[in-house]
C-alpha cells in the first residue's frame, strides 16, 4: 500500500491542507489538495496545491514567487487533515498581499482587517 492510499480524500478526492509556518508556528493559509498535487509536494519539496475555483494543479508561489518550501509533512489522527510545516518564501502566504490568510477579527459584531498589507496585490500578481 502507498502512503497516499492511507489518506481519506472527501467526496471530490480532496484533502485540507493546513500551512504552518516551521519558525514561528503561525498558521499562514488552509488549501486543498488532490493525489497528484500531494505527491509532487513530495516530490519537489514545495507546496503544490489544488485550485478549487480554476479546477487545476497550483504551485504555491508560480506567479508571485512567494512559495512554500516543506520542512515536515504531517497527517492528522483521522488521516482526513494534512499539516504542512512549511518555510514561507518572501513572508507573502495571502494572495491579499499580507504574511497570512487569517487577517480579520471579529470586533463588535463585524469583521475587520487587523494585519497589515504588506504588498498590494497588483505589484505581485501581474
Amino acid at each position: 500500500m502507498s502512503w497516499l492510499d492511507e489518506i481519506k480524500w472527501d467526496a471530490n478526492g480532496l484533502l485540507p491542507v493546513i500551512a504552518q509556518e516551521a519558525s514561528s508556528g503561525q498558521v499562514l493559509m488552509v488549501a486543498w489538495m488532490n493525489r497528484e498535487a500531494l505527491r509532487l509536494s513530495h516530490e519537489k519539496g514545495e507546496a503544490v496545491y489544488w485550485s478549487r475555483s480554476r479546477s487545476k494543479l497550483w504551485h504555491k508561489g508560480e506567479e508571485s514567487g512567494h512559495t512554500q518550501l516543506i520542512q515536515e509533512m504531517r497527517l492528522d489522527c483521522d488521516n482526513d487533515v494534512l499539516l504542512l510545516q512549511i518555510e514561507q518564501r518572501g513572508g507573502i502566504a495571502c494572495h491579499t498581499g499580507r504574511q497570512h490568510c487569517f487577517f480579520k477579527r471579529l470586533q463588535g459584531g463585524q469583521w475587520t482587517a487587523v494585519e497589515p498589507v504588506l504588498k498590494d496585490p497588483k505589484e505581485i500578481y501581474k
